[in-house]
C-alpha cells in the first residue's frame, strides 16, 4: 500500500496556531514554537516508520495474544441493600443523581 497522503514537512507557526485554536488552547508564542518543534518531530518519526518494509507481515499480525474468555456463568446478584450501601444518595430503590440538564418551562 502507498500511504503518501501525508506531506512530511515541518509544521509552520500558523499551523500550530490553527491546531491550538481547534483544541481551544491558549498558548504563548514560546509555547507555540515548542509545540511546533515537537509536532514536527512526531511527523518526521512517522516518515521514518513509513520507510519500514512491512510487506512480509500479515495484516492480522498482533503482538498481543488473543484474549481467553471465561465461560459465561450466572451468579447471584447483589441485594438492593448491598447495592445502595455505598451510593452517595438513594431514594425509592433508585440512585439519586444531580440533574444533568436544566429545564426551562418558558
Amino acid at each position: 500500500m502507498n500511504y503518501d497522503i501525508i506531506d512530511f514537512m515541518s509544521l509552520t507557526f500558523e499551523e500550530v496556531e490553527h491546531i491550538a485554536e481547534l483544541a481551544r488552547l491558549e498558548l504563548a508564542d514560546d509555547e507555540k514554537e515548542h509545540y511546533r518543534q515537537q509536532l514536527s518531530a512526531v511527523l518526521d518519526y512517522f516518515k521514518d516508520l513509513q520507510a519500514v518494509d512491512t510487506s512480509h507481515i500479515s495484516a492480522k499480525f498482533s503482538l498481543i495474544p488473543q484474549a481467553r474468555l471465561r465461560p459465561d456463568e450466572s451468579a447471584a446478584s447483589l441485594t438492593p441493600e448491598a447495592l445502595f450501601k455505598n451510593a452517595p444518595q438513594a431514594e425509592g430503590g433508585q440512585f439519586r443523581v444531580p440533574p444533568v440538564l436544566d429545564y426551562d418551562e418558558g
